[in-house]
């Protein structure tokens, strides 16, 4: 008499539903300042950064961390080892499930531009309870608090305020810098490396290219010039070697 079959399990993944939940309300409403600090620091990390692993730096899209519960909508926001899906219309990729990434962001920045966001409070108890690992404060107008930036990190189930600039989870830090960016001249919170040096914007990016092959040229030059002082033909020192 035969050994009785064993029934396979058939595992089921059960996705949440999320019909009811709205990803987009077309209304956003932000001042020139913000848009275009929300643009510099996505834009550097998008088109300089390179961290050896795949990451998401996205702006004014809602972390959705509960089914049955509303969004967070931060002005910026870094996670680290995910990509956007390759179906961006389907609603369960359109904005930032918990859920469906398997993680919250590492950072977050909230851009402060009125007294009523709530960034040092409502917004910060949140990120504290889906464990941000960073959340940064910039507010250039000292609206809510006393410094323009500051910095927390999640530790012992709770946010530390820190003293230093350096996100060391990430190997990546911010500063403030005095500059133009759109043409503004601004005082703009920015992405740099461990030694402080900032990560480029592409246009940036572009104009140092430049500016070392104009280096580079300008050297050759006065190469030449030295050479041929000496009665040495510069063409002939390059073709020997």
């Amino acid at each position: 008499m035969g050994q009785p079959q064993e029934k396979e399990l058939a595992i089921e993944t059960i996705e949440p539903n999320i019909s009811h939940i709205i990803t987009e309300d077309d209304e956003p409403m932000d001042n020139i300042f913000s848009e275009k600090q929300q643009r510099l620091l996505t834009e550097s990390l998008n088109t300089s950064w390179r961290p050896g692993r795949p990451f998401l730096a996205l702006a004014n899209v809602g972390i959705f961390y509960g089914v049955n519960m509303p969004p967070i909508v931060p002005d910026m926001f870094l996670s680290m080892d995910v990509k956007a899906a390759k179906d961006i219309w389907k609603k369960k990729n359109r904005s930032y499930f918990i859920w469906e990434f398997g993680k919250p962001p590492e950072i977050v920045v909230e851009v402060v531009s009125n007294q009523k966001g709530g960034e040092a409070d409502r917004k910060l108890r949140k990120y504290e309870q889906i464990r941000v690992a960073y959340y940064i404060i910039f507010d250039p107008q000292r609206l809510i608090q006393k410094q323009e930036l500051r910095i927390y990190e999640y530790s012992s189930g709770g946010y530390i305020p820190k003293a230093d600039r350096q996100l060391t989870k990430l190997d990546i830090g911010v500063t403030l810098w005095d500059g133009d960016f759109d043409e503004i001249p601004a005082r703009w919170l920015r992405w740099c490396d461990h030694d402080d040096n900032l990560i480029p914007t592409g246009f940036e990016s572009v104009a140092n290219e430049i500016a070392r092959t104009q280096r580079a040229e300008k050297k050759a030059e006065l190469l030449a010039a030295k050479l041929l002082s000496l009665g040495i033909d510069p063409e002939t020192v390059e073709n020997s070697l």
